[in-house]
């Protein structure tokens, strides 16, 4: 731990404000809101088999993680070394124990994942990028050790090689796809189960238990909405990525700003009716609903929309 300690102090001496702004919006690359944004534009606009490996790949990736933060139970850095000072910007992100690094497992799974879809060499090296620098990121502001950022990397690593041929195999056979999506929730069950049963010692971080838990409740009802919109969108909707330009913008900006607009617009009444925490669970799982099998209902009107007014202006 003295050499990663060190390797930590020796980024801190070459800070400034330049590479401070820098490193804190790559960070952002590496959170939540970043997976979202990518999955959004993926089912709605690319394509829905890559966007439920995106998925699950984060989403199993961010189980692991979850596990081994409450289990290991490794302090952060600043808390291991009193004289080491993170980036201030960064402190309210890193919550919960600091073992392994969240946001390099999000991002490596993520950005992994899609040079693992894409075979265009600009793709490839414009998703490299943020796979070598959210992780750097995470150390250069001080809020990660390497043992905790190599560890996520190995793990987000080996879901984005060993996921993808799972579901290749998968993808079309209706059976074998609910399994794979419960085989997901059952896991994310199991966490959720684990953090609320297990007899962790009496010096557990409060603060950090209830991130443990929010973190399960969340997996959990994100990975119901995702197997409810699977079943609904094969049997029902049916919802195309194909669309005229303006109409993908219209998805995009439209539907990203209500998906937004109705995760944090749910948090303060279900927080008063379930509880913090708990509210996670109904929250993420009516996003993902949203998200899959409410906006795409209107994918089919805006595509005839734009058509529509293409021919008109072709024929004039």
């Amino acid at each position: 731990m003295d050499w990663q300690l060190s390797f930590l102090h020796a980024l801190e001496s070459i800070r400034n404000p330049v590479l401070d702004v820098f490193f804190g919006i790559i960070t952002y690359l590496g959170s939540e809101t970043g997976l979202i944004v990518v999955a959004l534009v993926c089912f709605w606009c690319l394509d829905k088999k890559n966007a439920y490996y995106l998925f699950s790949v984060g989403l199993l990736g961010t189980v692991f993680n979850q596990f081994l933060k409450i289990t290991c139970r490794i302090p952060r850095p600043w808390v291991l070394d009193p004289t080491l000072s993170p980036v201030p910007s960064a402190v309210p992100e890193a919550t919960g124990y600091s073992f392994p690094s969240g946001h390099t497992q999000s991002s490596v799974g993520l950005f992994g994942a899609m040079l693992r879809m894409w075979k265009k060499t600009w793709v490839r090296i414009l998703c490299l990028l943020p796979v070598l620098l959210v992780p750097f990121s995470r150390m250069y502001l001080g809020v990660h050790t390497p043992m905790d950022v190599l560890v996520s990397f190995i793990i987000a690593a080996a879901l984005v090689l060993g996921f993808y041929p799972i579901l290749e195999r998968a993808w079309g056979n209706h059976r074998r796809m609910a399994i794979l999506l419960s085989s997901l929730v059952a896991a994310a069950a199991l966490y959720l189960v684990y953090v609320l049963v297990a007899p962790f010692p009496a010096d557990v971080d409060p603060e950090h238990l209830a991130s443990a838990l929010k973190n399960g409740y969340t997996l959990l009802g994100t990975l119901l909405g995702l197997c409810l919109v699977y079943f609904l969108d094969e049997r029902y909707i049916h919802s195309k990525t194909e669309a005229p330009l303006p109409a993908q913008i219209i998805k995009l900006v439209g539907g990203g700003a209500l998906a937004f607009a109705l995760k944090a617009g749910l948090k303060s009444p279900l927080t008063a009716l379930l509880g913090a925490g708990v509210e996670s669970l109904p929250r993420y799982f009516l996003l993902v609903v949203f998200a899959g099998a409410v906006w795409p209902l209107i994918f089919p009107y805006l595509s005839r929309l734009f058509e529509k007014k293409s021919a008109n202006m072709a024929e004039n």
